[in-house]
């Protein structure tokens, strides 16, 4: 089934969208929010010029984005895939308990703010360019993956990755010389159990985007995890 978007409000578009058996494109976005809102059990390709939130609890669908992304793509999303064919705003991520994000360019602020795994569900966030500056905010489960693909002479990360980092691991193609990460967390280079663990997340995003395996494995990454004997402390309390 095809959805014109042309003239919808994100309300109509997503009873539309929910009235819809297995495939679906969406055509001519126009800035909707919360496309694809809570869906499950569809896959979507969508096109035009999207609003923030797509994929907020996403519960087990697959999204395919034919250009850029807005802000909180993948919002507190449970399960499933979300596949961004250019770059995506902040706080992509935000929040997600399961499923797997690929995003093919740059990520803006606090991408994987608050990322935890929920349960069995371990979720995953793939940057193929750079990301902004608090990568990892508050990440307590799953893995983030950036690879550095950009074209530019930016460092890998902006300011202040990893702060308040507790859970999970991060995955940075770059020897990562001159980035400063908070006392909380260390890191080390990835030895051979650790490529092999990301390998699968990997796989999927050159299958996705036309990137060679082997060329992206065949590079130093920096593994950042939660430092035990230094761990985080929470600013706030439970009254």
């Amino acid at each position: 089934m095809n959805i014109n978007a042309t003239g919808l409000d994100y309300k109509e578009l997503n009873e539309m969208l929910r009235s819809v058996r297995g495939t679906c494109n969406i055509n001519d976005c126009l800035g909707q929010r919360f496309i694809a809102a809570g869906i499950s059990d569809k896959t979507v390709t969508i096109s035009g010029i999207l609003g923030n939130a797509l994929g907020a609890y996403l519960n087990g669908a697959k999204l395919e984005v034919m250009g850029n992304a807005q802000d909180a793509v993948g919002d507190t999303m449970n399960d499933g895939t979300i596949v961004i064919h250019g770059n995506v705003g902040d706080a992509v991520g935000y929040a997600m308990r399961g499923g797997r994000i690929y995003v093919q360019g740059n990520a803006g602020y606090r991408a994987g703010i608050h990322m935890k795994a929920y349960k069995e569900k371990q979720p995953a966030l793939v940057i193929g360019g750079k990301a902004g500056s608090f990568l990892g905010e508050y990440q307590a489960g799953g893995i983030i993956i950036v690879l550095g693909l950009a074209d530019n002479d930016k460092p890998i990360v902006g300011n202040f990755p990893t702060t308040g980092m507790h859970g999970g691991k991060m995955f940075l193609r770059s020897e990562c010389k001159g980035i400063h990460f908070p006392h909380q967390v260390h890191t080390h280079l990835a030895d051979e159990s650790e490529m092999e663990e990301i390998a699968h997340y990997l796989r999927r995003f050159c299958f996705y985007f036309g990137h060679d395996l082997k060329e992206l494995l065949d590079h130093p990454f920096t593994v950042v995890m939660p430092d035990s004997r230094n761990p985080y402390r929470q600013m706030y309390v439970a009254n």
